[in-house]
């Protein structure tokens, strides 16, 4: 994953709020995430929703 600030991180239209917050903390992938993702909603720009996107990519 390049660092675009796009809606897109990792291929989950998370929001470009989203994406560009979990750029910005380090993240690049869905495997770079912790496995507790409710620690996500700390970061600005990461709401209830991505972390929900986020967690059907996972089980997917």
């Amino acid at each position: 994953m390049t660092d675009d600030r796009g809606p897109v991180f990792d291929g989950i239209r998370i929001g470009r709020p989203a994406t560009g917050a979990l750029v910005d903390a380090g993240y690049r992938t869905v495997a770079d995430l912790p496995s507790d993702l409710e620690q996500l909603l700390s970061l600005h720009g990461v709401g209830p929703k991505a972390v929900l996107l986020l967690r059907q990519a996972r089980v997917d």
